[in-house]
């Protein structure tokens, strides 16, 4: 069994470094203190970084985000210690980085308590990140070999992907990492459907962590809806419903964290001993093609 926390992460207004690595480090100390082992924050949650940016340059979305760039190692080192100090697993979100190539990609960390674990990016971009943010897209997949199981990240719009999910459960993957960034509630249904679809279909868990709240001061950042969740299959042994635990408020005031817990050898059973096997029935298995493809 195993304690998760993902964090209804609230965008809030931090314009000095050190009020913003009190903010982070209080936040995570919470969670811990709770018995969490492993803490998600959400999609683009580094991007807070630029509240300290002087007024002019955090309303403008290019200039936010090059501006951020040079707190990047300190902001690395900061989640690194974090992780430490707190004994836990952190992926604190992501943020948009720029690259050797002269591209930004949208970038999620992975910290144990031994330090950096290695990143994963987004692969699958949203309309508004290719047409005005200009954040090109990761290549490749990874999972993170930890104490508490393998653990694979898919960013926001990625677990809409069916693909994408199958390739780290192939790679062994029981857990999935749900880093998400929606401003519409729909965009959040979107994200939670795709989520839960991915835990069914792979015989897996998934987290999820969303930003919340208004942000009139940045425009990356300006409007945020989302519900924290962990997602199971719906089957012997786990909730009916699919869903372990869901923060009750759309949008609530202040950050919140959702502790739960997951036994990953109960979710394992289920491939095995399940009502289904959706995991090992998977539609290549019977050759299916599509109608053109005959």
């Amino acid at each position: 069994m195993i304690t998760l926390a993902a964090c209804q992460y609230h965008i809030d207004l931090l314009e000095t470094w050190d009020a913003y690595a009190e903010h982070l480090s209080t936040l995570c100390q919470q969670a811990a203190e709770q018995g969490a082992q492993l803490l998600l924050l959400p999609e683009y949650a580094g991007l807070v970084l630029s509240g300290q940016l002087p007024a002019v340059e955090r309303s403008d979305l290019h200039a936010s985000i090059a501006g951020i760039q040079p707190l990047l190692p300190r902001w690395l080192a900061l989640c690194e210690q974090i992780a430490r100090d707190c004994n836990v697993y952190l992926q604190p979100g992501s943020m948009p980085v720029l690259d050797d190539d002269g591209q930004y990609r949208n970038r999620a960390w992975l910290f144990g308590p031994e330090g950096c674990l290695g990143s994963q990016d987004k692969l699958m971009m949203t309309r508004f990140e290719l047409e005005q943010w200009n954040i090109a897209a990761g290549t490749e997949l990874t999972v993170f070999d930890t104490e508490l199981g393998k653990l694979g990240i898919l960013i926001c719009y990625d677990n809409e992907f069916p693909m994408l999910a199958r390739t780290l459960a192939e790679q062994g993957a029981d857990l999935i990492l749900a880093p998400s960034c929606t401003d519409t509630v729909a965009g959040f249904y979107r994200v939670r459907v795709g989520a839960q679809a991915r835990a069914l279909e792979n015989q897996i868990g998934v987290l999820q962590s969303p930003t919340v709240g208004m942000a009139d001061w940045s425009p990356a950042l300006d409007e945020n809806n989302g519900r924290a969740a962990l997602y199971v299959p719906s089957d012997y042994g786990m909730p009916p419903s699919g869903i372990v635990a869901e923060s009750a408020e759309l949008c609530p005031s202040s950050s919140q964290w959702l502790v739960c817990q997951l036994d990953l050898d109960e979710v394992r059973r289920l491939r095995d001993h399940g009502q289904v096997f959706t995991r090992r029935d998977w539609p290549k298995q019977f050759g299916i093609v599509s109608a053109g493809e005959r």
